[in-house]
């Protein structure tokens, strides 16, 4: 195809097909291209909801069932504007403070947890409370409180201003240090035989946090922390499942909300495998210039973003042309989580 022809060809292509048209230069700079028949799509395994999230959906749902709308959730059920939007349609409605709870109404504690204060509030007011922590975040706050009852300074590996850290270190009946790095570590103004314990937020890997607990054994010779196995499965899982997708695609699509810090995590190591990596809510904020030159796609999910995010995405893919999707091989999560007795029985 000469470069003039490949010129009105673009030309003449409808724009939901320029994504396809693929452009290159010829040595005498003259543009060429060609047309994709099928971009090949390829999923992450496992991606999108844990057993966690859906533990707190199904409380907030359940809740609805039992007791009738409204029912009042502190902070964002889970990070993802598509399902607290859902959940608000049903009659869920979403406060950041008790004080926006009336009096009697059902309340429940979001995914990422609350403080000890925040608990105390609750009940001083009588408030029917369903807590909906995810249980590996309720495990966190049970290692800190007895590591801090062996007398050792808890350390936090952490975001600083996330819901859950703020939960965590709000649920400790000591001072937590909060560390962020390993300049974070270093700059530690605490002897090098302190009895330490670290704990860490449960949407950071076993990758994430290796930098930073290295520097902690480096600095303390007195140091305990969780096992490794005590990590969040499904953070690793997920962070695990995009460095295999890396491998296989030209770049990545991460469907997930910019205040989902696994999500942004997700983002983060496709663009450190090499890849060009995005973050997306749903199908509406795909760009098609992204897809110029890229052959394979590949797609995950954030851990609390439903499939039909992921769908919506695809079918937003298909309207540039064809598309064939395949899932990646990965590991089966099996996990679940019981809900709490008053509404197990729930319909």
């Amino acid at each position: 195809m000469s470069g003039a022809m490949s010129c009105n060809l673009s030309a003449r292509l409808p724009l939901d097909r320029l994504a396809l048209y693929i452009p290159s230069r010829t040595k005498r700079g003259r543009l060429i291209g060609r047309i994709v028949d099928a971009m090949k799509v390829i999923l992450a395994q496992p991606r999108g909801f844990c057993a966690g999230v859906v533990r707190a959906i199904e409380i907030v749902e359940r809740a609805l069932e039992k007791y009738g709308p409204p029912v009042y959730v502190r902070h964002e059920i889970v990070h993802n504007k598509h399902v607290v939007e859902n959940l608000k349609a049903k009659g869920a409605r979403f406060v950041e403070d008790l004080s926006e709870v009336p009096a009697d109404a059902v309340t429940i504690f979001s995914a990422h947890g609350v403080a000890k204060s925040v608990e105390e509030e609750a009940a001083a007011r009588n408030l029917p409370v369903l807590n909906a922590t995810c249980p590996l975040v309720t495990k966190v706050h049970n290692q800190g409180k007895r590591y801090v009852g062996q007398g050792r300074q808890l350390i936090l590996i952490g975001h600083a201003g996330h819901p859950e850290v703020e939960g965590t270190m709000g649920q400790i009946p000591s001072p937590v240090i909060l560390v962020q790095s390993e300049a974070d570590v270093e700059a530690l103004d605490l002897a090098a035989d302190t009895p330490v314990a670290y704990v860490t937020q449960t949407t950071l890997s076993v990758d994430d946090t290796q930098g930073v607990i290295a520097a902690l054994q480096r600095k303390f010779s007195n140091l305990v922390g969780p096992e490794t196995r005590d990590i969040c499965y499904a953070t690793q899982n997920r962070q695990s499942a995009v460095r295999e997708l890396s491998k296989q695609v030209d770049m990545i699509l991460v469907v997930g909300a910019k205040n989902s810090s696994n999500s942004n995590r997700l983002r983060e190591i496709g663009s450190e495998e090499g890849r060009p990596s995005y973050l997306i809510a749903d199908g509406s904020e795909l760009d098609p210039n992204w897809l110029v030159g890229m052959n394979t796609v590949g797609i995950t999910a954030g851990a609390s973003a439903p499939e039909v995010l992921v769908d919506d995405v695809i079918a937003a893919l298909r309207r540039l042309g064809p598309v064939e999707v395949s899932v990646l091989p990965g590991r089966q999560e099996k996990i679940e989580f019981r809900l709490p007795p008053e509404l197990a029985k729930a319909s």
